[in-house]
């Protein structure tokens, strides 16, 4: 009853007709045949690329199998309590969903894969887990090293949502591997780890039980993150459960520029008329306004492919001329350059592909004839690196009855903060007369015996001492003109 439910989608079909039929056949295999080696779920051959909403084609290309399971009944309630749900995660992968859907249908892998993003954190760049995973696709430290993230004080891979895409497909595939084409196996590991689940299907032959996802002893985040997964998928098919499902344009809105050298993001904003601050949103992998110096220098820009490269600053700053030959073809050109037939005829506005000896041909390839970044030392807004530490020298203050901590960093003009580290002290620490405090002062100054509640400061006697040796104005030379 289920996979009529499933494969005919009909509209007449109510909300409660369709979740009883989750429940109402519950998926129990033949006690007597064990499974050994775990089932590749069926995939169906992804339809034609035509849709005009991305949501649908999604949907229309969706492929696991899914069983009835009261997990699964779980998550779906808990999505259609919550009608708005994707409405407002949309918005978050709006830049990135296309190009991740393209991403994952390249390396021919089922649509499901797409939506990870959003079961792992909501589609959140910047979440970080109590595990310590980071961004969109929830990638540890670990794993997004060995499948060739990078991560510095300038950037980190695992925030850069495509970046990160790529690094979390390879990984999903190497799960697929693992677990011998089973994708449900695959998915609870990427979730897990495969050791885990390796433990629990090894546990499950033992017993003689059968290996299917359902029927594995997972932890709880694990065991709810599968059905998840399933929930979203099977929503986005039906419609008629009342879960609303988004809208957004089958194309591309945003680009993937490849700068070429080490950019501003202020300068790049303003070269290409865009908002730095939009500039920065859509790329949460670099942690400064600055890119690393070795890289990476590629950026998402919130311009389509033909718009980025009708700018003004692609033309003058990531193209070259080139002047047609005799025997010239616009496939043999793009050959030599690198590029595609594509790519030239938009940066030259062609609509065929005649060309004619002599024509001058704009070639997408970078120029660097111009520098896209700041010296910090003349622009103070974007000052990031540490300032220079002042040469200081260690003193020692005798406490006497009646400091305090805070009257000595008033006194000394030392940041409390600093007098606590420097003495492995709490604010609340009782000072005892005769103990001895460290501080670390700037080499100018000199010592001083502690002071009264009401005494000057260090600096204000300074002040005064310096004053009372300067030279009175009315005796000072006129200088010769």
């Amino acid at each position: 009853m289920l996979s009529g439910c499933i494969q005919t989608r009909s509209p007449n079909a109510t909300k409660q007709e369709v979740l009883n039929a989750l429940t109402s056949t519950p998926f129990t295999p033949k006690q007597e045949v064990i499974q050994t080696t775990p089932e590749p779920i069926k995939q169906t051959p992804p339809k034609p690329y035509v849709e005009e909403d991305l949501w649908q084609h999604i949907a229309l290309n969706l492929s696991f199998e899914i069983s009835p399971h009261p997990r699964l009944k779980k998550r779906i309630n808990w999505y259609l309590s919550q009608p708005d749900y994707l409405l407002k995660v949309n918005v978050r992968a709006a830049p990135y969903l296309y190009h991740i859907v393209k991403k994952v249908e390249q390396q021919k892998l089922p649509l499901e894969l797409a939506l990870l993003p959003f079961v792992e954190s909501d589609f959140r760049p910047h979440a970080i887990s109590q595990q310590q995973a980071v961004g969109a696709w929830q990638l540890v430290d670990a794993t997004a090293y060995h499948f060739g993230l990078e991560s510095n004080d300038w950037y980190d891979g695992r925030k850069d949502v495509l970046a990160a895409t790529d690094a979390a497909l390879a990984y999903l595939k190497y799960l697929h591997k693992t677990f011998n084409g089973n994708w449900l196996h695959a998915i609870a590991a990427y979730n897990s780890g495969e050791g885990r689940v390796k433990s629990a299907i090894k546990k499950n032959r033992k017993l003689k039980k059968s290996t299917h996802y359902w029927h594995l002893t997972l932890p709880k985040e694990t065991s709810e993150y599968v059905p998840k997964l399933l929930a979203l998928s099977y929503l986005l098919q039906h419609p008629e459960t009342g879960f609303k499902r988004p809208t957004l344009a089958n194309n591309a809105t945003t680009t993937i520029l490849d700068v070429g050298q080490e950019f501003n993001f202020g300068i790049l904003a303003n070269l290409l008329e865009v908002n730095k601050q939009q500039l920065h949103a859509l790329n949460p992998g670099y942690l400064r306004h600055q890119s690393p110096t070795n890289g990476p220098h590629k950026i998402l820009v919130p311009l389509s492919e033909k718009a980025l490269t009708q700018s003004a600053f692609y033309r003058e700053q990531l193209s070259r001329r080139y002047t047609v030959v005799k025997n010239d073809t616009l496939y043999g050109i793009a050959r030599r350059f690198g590029t595609t037939v594509k790519k030239i005829k938009q940066l030259n506005d062609k609509q065929s592909h005649l060309i004619r000896i002599g024509e001058q041909l704009l070639i997408n390839q970078a120029n660097v004839n111009r520098s896209l970044t700041v010296e910090y030392q003349i622009s103070p807004y974007l000052q990031q690196q540490t300032p220079a530490k002042q040469a200081t020298i260690e003193h020692h203050h005798t406490i006497v009855s009646g400091d305090s901590l805070w009257d000595l960093s008033r006194y000394y003009q030392v940041p409390l903060k600093d007098l606590l580290d420097w003495n492995n002290l709490q604010a609340a620490s009782i000072l005892s007369p005769g103990n001895v405090l460290i501080l670390h002062l700037p080499a100018k100054q000199k010592s001083e015996p502690a002071p009264s509640i009401n005494a000057p400061s260090y600096l204000d006697k300074l002040e005064n001492a310096v004053n009372a040796t300067e030279i009175p104005s009315a005796t000072v030379p006129d200088l010769p003109q």
